[in-house]
């Protein structure tokens, strides 16, 4: 669960993330949590949402516990955010060279990837896409709505992890 607290506006958003009596700090968008969300709009959307795909950098060390499967992220893997796209809000390969959203990052924050269920099925054009669990960076700083976790509370939450996880985000 994702709880955002109540912030001033000069605040950085920030949020929890529950698991049973475990509490640990995370990054939320940079607009906060809420609905109504669209592409380009800084929101974490608000909602449950299960975890169908996760993704790792093989070459990488963090990757989830052995209930469940993770597929290789591989060099030219992307998610595309262009709502104009039939591809929208789906994984995609990409040419070299190509300026897309890729998943394949020399900063580490998509060293393991939870493709959150939000906008997937139905996909509605321009609602948001590439909402991920994924690694923040070490001040936590917002993302542009996705919930990112440092890499050490990464670490102990993925083995908690299975196939059937919710994630409420509200």
């Amino acid at each position: 669960m994702v709880a955002a607290p109540r912030l001033a506006a000069d605040e950085t958003p920030r949020g929890w993330l529950i698991a049973g009596a475990t509490q640990i700090p995370c990054a939320i968008g940079r607009s906060g949590i809420g609905r109504g969300k669209f592409e380009g709009d800084g929101k974490t959307p608000a909602g449950r949402f299960a975890i169908p795909h996760f993704f790792c950098r093989a070459d990488r060390r963090l990757r989830p516990g052995p209930s469940l499967a993770a597929r290789p992220i591989r060099r030219d893997d992307a998610w595309c955010d262009d709502p104009r796209d039939r591809r929208y809000n789906c994984l995609m390969r990409l040419p070299e060279g190509s300026s897309d959203e890729r998943l394949w990052r020399a900063d580490h924050l998509y060293d393991v990837i939870g493709i959150l269920d939000y906008n997937i099925r139905p996909r509605v054009r321009g609602r948001g896409s590439a909402i991920f669990l994924h690694l923040a960076r070490p001040d936590l700083s917002p993302t542009a709505g996705c919930v990112a976790l440092r890499a050490a509370d990464m670490r102990r939450l993925l083995p908690r992890l299975s196939g059937k996880v919710v994630m409420v985000v509200g």
